[in-house]
């Protein structure tokens, strides 16, 4: 078509990730184009056909490069649309018996549906060649001959021919791409923000220290190298398009693969991708043989903690890399230690270089203890993040480079206090813990009212659960101090990062304790007293053993023996499985273990089987626990009733709420009891207060006091217990 030959001006537009938009405006003026109008995410420009597809082939940054045919206001109905659509000549676009797709952007008040919006562009086309005396035109959504471009926003069209076909971030080179990676030209602009092109001229070195799947370290490569990276792709849209100039194409390439031929052999910097996973490792040796480049980038082992600088990296240098950010809050006890051991072994064996440390979670990036001097905002899919440029300080004394030794920062003072009251906390229960041989224990619960955490510990694993701040204190400080927190634990525990737990702990409503947070079914024995016990730290707010409740349930071993056990709202069953196994002189004859959850009674019975319990002695039922109280017959000499605060389950009949209900249930529970036994209840209310009816009906012992561990008991509102029985005269 010789109005786009030539070198006749034409309008294209360039889509690119929000925030990149100025980066692209000056990525498309190298390129030759005139770059006209910047909008969200796209930037408008005048180019010949030739500068149009030297884009399609050299933009690392852009998405798409599309041929503006038309751009009209007032677009709000679908009948203006669909006539905006025809007064185009697609004959002069759509060769006979093509297939065509639209992609359709953006909605109005009467477009609502991108679909429909779609739709009505495909009809405009097909009545504008059915007008000129054409077939009509096939749909073919996932490889068509031509693809359209259609965005509509405030009554504003923009329409056209997408000239890439494909998003041109999609190299080609990538197909393991690991976990989570970041897009092609994401990895490309934090480059060209990192300044990147300027050093790779100057021959200065590349190191990705966390480089998983290579997708920064191969952007990096082929920038250095002046390789188009889209000269591997065999089709772009404008292949399928009337208009298109093979000639003038097959010049362009040509003349990249001249270019890249030179650059392979003139490149100056060496590029190094460093990664501790093997499958990594693995991938992005693949992702570089096809990208090209595999002998320009050395790609080796190695942990964050143990970091040197590549031999015969002198001078300065760069240092980019995008680690983990931790998108869900149970992933951040691995991520602290890593941002800190990222930072003390780049300041000991990186001076004089840039850290362009890319990351979703800026205050992780502060954990490296170096000072960011310029930040860029991008967006990484929805996620808002952050480019930080920090220059690498000279060292104080250690000349870099020379150890390898495991990175061991130093804490602030606050987490130094923090630490303390661990160790502190840690000599207070020595003897407790020697005497009782309790593996699994609370070691601090908000002692510091600044570090608002329970810890406790499992063995040789932590679970820590944040309580949430109030609205009067200031979120970023309290992200500040769990992190803090998160980075003192594991060196004051020595356990390993991977083995702490992390939830955030907010004032519970009906089930919401019980409702899965993950689903790992990632889960492990304790030991407690006589019993194994499978616990979960990952999954559930809760771990499927309360702590709280040790010294209840040794009580209830020491009262089971030769007795008829019945557990209410039973949860994973551990009192069951104590009472089974007994003390001294035995445990239960039998037991009932009443819950309405399907998923904590699995756990229940997985706690008997452990102990290999007889199944056909301690039954575990589903029901609701009123429903049951109503309609059983049977008697108990031994009764552990627990009950959430609230509960407000689908599938009770009504909704529990212990204050207003213990009276109710406490008399259910009592007419089970057979004379002469024993009902335990417990609850967890702080402020609940037993309802004088029940103490004037009943004997009642309140032995809350003597029910907390030395571990618990800072806390001695943490939970009520009484004991109950009938009074001899009823």
């Amino acid at each position: 078509m010789s109005e786009y030959q030539n070198a006749a001006m034409a309008t294209f537009f360039a889509t690119c990730p929000k925030g990149n938009e100025e980066l692209v405006a000056a990525e498309i003026t190298g390129l030759g184009g005139q770059p006209t109008k910047s909008t969200v995410a796209g930037v408008y420009f005048q180019a010949t056909l030739e500068t149009a597809y030297r884009a399609c082939l050299w933009s690392r940054l852009a998405n798409r490069i599309v041929l503006c045919l038309a751009r009209e206001e007032g677009i709000e109905r679908p009948e203006a649309l669909q006539a905006a659509v025809r007064r185009i000549d697609w004959t002069r676009h759509l060769t006979p018996g093509a297939t065509l797709a639209v992609d359709f952007h953006g909605q109005s008040e009467h477009i609502r549906h991108t679909r429909f919006g779609a739709q009505t562009v495909k009809d405009g086309v097909v009545d504008a060649l059915r007008e000129a005396g054409r077939e009509r035109p096939q749909v073919e959504l996932r490889q068509p001959d031509l693809r359209l471009y259609a965005h509509l926003h405030r009554g504003r069209l923009t329409l056209g021919i997408d000239l890439a076909g494909i998003s041109l971030h999609q190299r080609g080179y990538r197909r393991e791409p690991g976990h989570a990676p970041l897009k092609e030209n994401l990895a490309a602009a934090l480059l060209v923000r990192a300044d990147w092109p300027a050093r790779t001229k100057r021959g200065e070195p590349l190191v990705d220290p966390l480089c998983g799947s290579g997708t920064l370290v191969i952007e990096a490569g082929l920038m250095a190298a002046d390789i188009a990276p889209n000269l591997n792709r065999e089709r772009f849209g404008f292949h399928g398009w009337a208009g298109h100039d093979e000639t003038l194409w097959r010049e362009l390439r040509r003349e990249a693969e001249a270019r890249a031929s030179l650059g392979r052999r003139r490149i100056k910097s060496r590029l190094y991708g460093i990664d501790q996973s093997p499958q990594a490792l693995s991938a992005a040796r693949s992702n570089a043989m096809r990208a090209g480049i595999p002998a320009l980038i050395d790609f080796r082992g190695g942990s964050v903690a143990r970091l040197v600088r590549p031999e015969g990296c002198d001078g300065p240098g760069l240092l980019i890399t995008n680690p983990p950010y931790g998108e869900r809050i149970g992933e951040l006890p691995e991520l602290v230690p890593l941002y800190a051991a990222l930072g003390e072994r780049v300041r000991r064996a990186f001076p004089g270089w840039m850290l362009a440390l890319f990351t979703g979670n800026p205050e992780l990036g502060h954990r490296t203890g170096l000072r960011a001097h310029k930040q860029y905002a991008f967006k990484n899919g929805a996620l808002d993040c952050k480019l930080l440029m920090i220059p690498v300080p000279e060292p104080a004394g250690e000349q870099p480079g020379e150890k390898a030794d495991e990175a061991t920062p130093e804490h602030a003072s606050g987490a130094q206090m923090f630490a303390n009251r661990l160790e502190k906390n840690r000599k207070r229960l020595k003897k407790w813990l020697k005497q009782s041989g309790e593996t699994c224990y609370r070691l601090y619960d908000a002692d510091m009212p600044e570090y608002a955490l329970a810890v406790d510990v499992y063995g040789d694993r932590v679970h820590v659960q944040e309580y949430a701040p109030p609205k009067s204190i200031d979120a970023a400080q309290a992200q500040r101090r769990l992190m803090d927190a998160l980075g003192v634990i594991p060196q004051v525990l020595e356990v390993r990062p991977d083995r702490v737990y992390l939830k955030q702990r907010e004032r519970q409503t009906g089930t919401s304790q019980y409702q899965k947070r993950d689903s790992s079914g990632e889960r492990f024995q304790v030991r407690e007293g006589k019993a194994l016990l499978w616990v979960n730290l990952r999954d559930y707010l809760d771990t499927g053993l309360f702590l709280d409740h040790r010294p209840v349930r040794r009580m209830i071993a020491e009262m089971a023996a030769g007795k008829r056990f019945l557990n209410l709202f039973c949860y994973t069953g551990t009192a069951t499985v104590q009472a089974a196994l007994g003390g001294n002189e035995g445990g239960a004859s039998d037991s009932v273990s009443v819950d309405l959850s399907n998923t904590y009674l699995e756990w229940a019975r997985d706690n008997l089987a452990l102990n290999r319990l007889d199944s056909s002695r301690h039954r575990v039922v589903r029901e609701d626990c009123l429903h049951w109280l109503e309609t059983a017959g049977s008697e108990f000499d031994l009764i552990f009733l627990d009950p959430p605060t609230f509960s407000n389950s689908k599938r009770m009949e009504d909704n529990l709420d212990i204050q207003r209900d213990h009276g109710r249930l406490l008399d259910l529970a009592m007419a089970r009891l057979a004379p002469g036994g024993t009902l335990i209840f417990s609850n967890n209310q702080r402020r609940f207060r037993l309802d004088d009816e029940v103490a004037r009906r009943h004997v009642v012992e309140d032995i809350s006091a003597r029910t907390f561990d030395p571990d618990f008991q800072r806390r001695p509102n943490l939970h009520h217990c009484f004991l109950i029985r009938h009074r001899e005269d009823a």
